[in-house]
């Protein structure tokens, strides 16, 4: 992808395996500028289906591209996100203790409120829904307004995978409460319990039978923990589960501000969701 010219090398079949160069065209063609051009702002569009092929295996339901906004890492998409909901110092965004400060600090950014909510270590740091509640009638009886939740899982710094259970119970009371469920999921392939799988919050929510009228979600992934030390890429991509079209304008706003995430870390999304198979040379 950087030096186009060396698929033209006759020799290029003895430096790299076939489906290296089969991939590296199929990129070529469908990103035409290569790294070196500005892609649509939303982000390649080969990519954006990458992503949604990805997520609709992961999950076993439809997703698509055009809910997909692709960001320079995933802290930029959770920054946005934050934008978003944040209107005033009166919005307040329900954040885990401990976490780690992208989120802290974002909000100080955006000058929202920050209404901590305690994770339970005697159970494995699970979210403790009675605790939620707590913070919620406090935000409330200071006269604020909860917006948020933002749910770290698999968690940082705790390592924690959240039971299916617990994650039902979230779904629950965001979509009673009228919660925006920001759903850090970038950890999902690093998981220190092998017992406890991870499961997306939009599988878990359309299992309960829950619709994109009922709910809103925004969902990160990022190249920085898909690929274990690949975190200078920056690629990273948030989907977009019952969010308004004005919320998504927003973001495609702010995305445009910049043009376009930078393609190199587009493309490494690409690898990252759609390694070689069992069969292929590079596997």
């Amino acid at each position: 992808m950087t030096y186009p010219q060396l698929l033209n090398n006759p020799l290029v079949g003895e430096i790299f395996p076939s489906d290296v160069i089969a991939r590296a065209k199929e990129l070529l063609d469908n990103i035409p500028g290569g790294l070196g051009a500005y892609s649509e702002s939303q982000g390649a569009l080969h990519v954006r289906k990458a992503c949604a092929n990805f997520i609709e295996e992961r999950d076993g339901y439809p997703a698509d591209p055009a809910e997909i906004y692709l960001t320079d890492g995933a802290s930029e998409a959770v920054k946005m996100c934050l934008q978003i909901c944040i209107r005033s110092p009166d919005d307040a965004i329900l954040v885990p203790i401990p976490q780690y400060p992208l989120y802290s600090g974002s909000i100080n950014l955006f000058e929202g409120t920050i209404a901590g909510y305690y994770l339970d270590e005697e159970k494995g740091w699970a979210l403790d829904v009675e605790d939620l509640k707590r913070s919620i009638a406090e935000t409330r009886a200071q006269g604020k307004e909860a917006r948020a939740l933002v749910v770290i899982n698999p968690g940082n710094p705790t390592g924690n995978t959240l039971s299916l259970e617990n994650q039902k119970e979230i779904v629950k009371l965001c979509a009673d409460e009228h919660l925006v469920l920001i759903a850090d999921e970038v950890y999902q392939t690093n998981l220190y319990v092998q017992d406890k799988p991870f499961n997306s919050f939009k599988k878990v929510a359309l299992d309960m039978g829950y619709t994109a009228d009922d709910l809103e979600i925004f969902s990160t992934h990022s190249v920085s923990k898909g690929f274990m030390g690949e975190c200078g890429r920056r690629g990273g991509y948030v989907e977009c589960f019952g969010i308004t079209d004005e919320a998504k304008g927003a973001i495609y706003k702010m995305i445009a501000l910049g043009l376009c995430s930078n393609v190199a870390g587009q493309v490494t999304m690409e690898l990252m969701l759609n390694p070689p198979k069992p069969g292929e040379p590079s596997y």
